[in-house]
């Protein structure tokens, strides 16, 4: 489900660092928000990103 329609940002993992070099493993999700667009001409109700909304990559219905 964490996957931008736009863009196709999705979940990014690593490792949580601490100062005496343990780790664990995270990760970071985008921002990410359900929102309806026109596809194709047609209204659908996708997960964009809010960075995505922001810059104007697509236009709500």
């Amino acid at each position: 489900m964490a996957k931008d329609f736009v863009t196709g940002k999705h979940t990014r993992f690593g490792n949580s660092r601490s100062h005496a070099l343990n780790h664990s493993r995270r990760s970071w999700k985008p921002n990410l928000q359900k929102v309806r667009i026109l596809v194709d001409g047609k209204p659908k109700r996708v997960w964009v990103s809010a960075r995505a909304l922001k810059s104007g990559k697509v236009t709500r219905v």
